[in-house]
């Protein structure tokens, strides 16, 4: 059942500039657009379905587009509701996967589940969210179920998913298991009677056919909300954990600054747009600044920085990582503040301790591995008080700064 009783804001009495803003800024497509105009000038509340599988704990910049665009709707009174694909996670979503994923246990999946949605809600109001698992409903599932389920499609209509079809051409194995995800993504915008399903362009197939099975039970097909893929860091391929090129929403300010301070010129433009709320005239003036002959992108991508920084941690903390960045990275001077690590060092003379950094460093966190750190320091990557070091066992004060890679400083304190 549809709730009437929230007050809607309707899309026809915004200003043009913030229908512009929702309709456009960050949108890859709209199916179809002309419903979903219609649904937001309706003045009933629409159901907006996200959902997401806690096969991982974190949640970068490239899910937030979606959320920025969610937040928005809320503002105008439409509500979200959150799915929480404890069984799918199981699966794991194949969209762009090359080969089958493993499934996680009950345990993983609540630990990342209760993590993600700690991250979600920076950006989405939890207030005007509905949390839903998928225990709900798929918890209630019979053999019989599943069967219906299935017969209401073929084979081919799932091979004409573009993943599923290049695995299967090649030779490439594809579970049974696997070719159940989209019917279950479906099936979930039955079981909460979905208007608008967000998700990004790599989730077309699963969306439309939520859509699909929707009218096959008799529900009015839902509208589907696409966002673009966000480049990662590196310049590349999609913004991706295992990749590496994240930016993720629950980063220290300073980790983040750095990170979006590391991103490549040609990529400015792009981020304002997708990840900011900088107005779309003030982006033609940027766009016009940095294709003029004394453009200064240093200075951009420090307002970039700032603006992503300021929405997840507050202006304050944008400000300080600011200045960490110009005094570290910049100045090459090193940080106010940093962690300290307690180190079991030998008496060497001089005031100077002699320990072995591997296992402090991995332990804490500050290398993945002692492979990783032996990596980094043939790397040039690792010093001690500004000089680069060879070897894991080293001689120190006590009081030296650490550095690993380009923003990780460590205090040693030796016992």
């Amino acid at each position: 059942m549809h709730d009437s009783t929230q007050s809607v804001t309707l899309l026809r009495n915004l200003p043009q500039a913030q229908r512009d803003f929702l309709l456009r800024r960050g949108v890859a497509e709209i199916i179809p657009e002309t419903e979903f105009i219609e649904l937001l000038n309706s003045g009933r509340p629409a159901r907006l379905k996200e959902g997401f599988d806690p096969s991982a704990p974190d949640i970068h910049l490239g899910h937030v587009l979606g959320l920025r665009k969610l937040r928005q709707l809320q503002e105008l009174g439409h509500k979200v509701i959150l799915i929480v694909g404890n069984w799918t996670a199981r699966i794991g979503d194949p969209s762009g996967q090359s080969s089958t994923r493993p499934m996680l246990t009950e345990a993983q999946i609540e630990s990342n589940a209760q993590t993600y949605m700690e991250q979600f809600f920076k950006v989405v109001d939890k207030s005007r969210t509905e949390v839903r698992w998928q225990t709900e409903w798929f918890s209630k599932f019979t053999l019989d179920t599943v069967i219906r389920l299935t017969a209401r499609f073929t084979v081919a209509q799932i091979l004409a998913r573009e993943d599923f079809n290049k695995r299967y051409s090649s030779g490439s194995p594809v579970s049974l298991v696997e070719m159940l995800y989209p019917l279950l993504q479906a099936y979930d915008s039955y079981a909460i009677d979905s208007d608008v399903e967000f998700g990004g362009t790599d989730q077309k197939f699963n969306c439309l056919l939520g859509r699909e099975l929707q009218q096959m039970m008799g529900q009015n097909p839902q509208q589907v909300f696409f966002t673009p893929i966000l480049i990662g860091t590196d310049g590349k391929q999609k913004m991706s954990k295992s990749l590496g090129n994240y930016i993720g929403v629950a980063e220290p300010p300073d980790q983040m600054y750095g990170k979006v301070m590391s991103l490549d010129d040609t990529m400015i433009l792009d981020y304002f747009e997708l990840v900011t709320d900088v107005p779309d005239e003030e982006l033609k003036e940027l766009k016009h600044e940095l294709e003029s002959a004394d453009a200064r992108p240093m200075l951009m991508k420090k307002r970039l920085a700032r603006e992503i920084t300021d929405q997840f941690h507050g202006a304050e903390a944008a400000s300080r990582a600011e200045d960490h960045f110009t005094r570290v990275h910049q100045q090459h001077q090193v940080p106010t503040q940093m962690p300290e690590l307690h180190c079991q060092g030998t008496a060497a003379g001089n005031g100077l301790f002699k320990i072995e950094l591997a296992h402090p460093l991995v332990n804490e966190g500050f290398a993945k591995g002692n492979s990783d750190l032996k990596r980094l320091i043939s790397q040039g990557a690792v010093e001690v008080d500004g000089e680069k070091i060879a070897e894991l066992t080293v001689t120190i004060r006590d009081g030296a700064v650490v550095k690993v890679g380009r923003r990780t400083f460590i205090k040693i304190r030796v016992k």
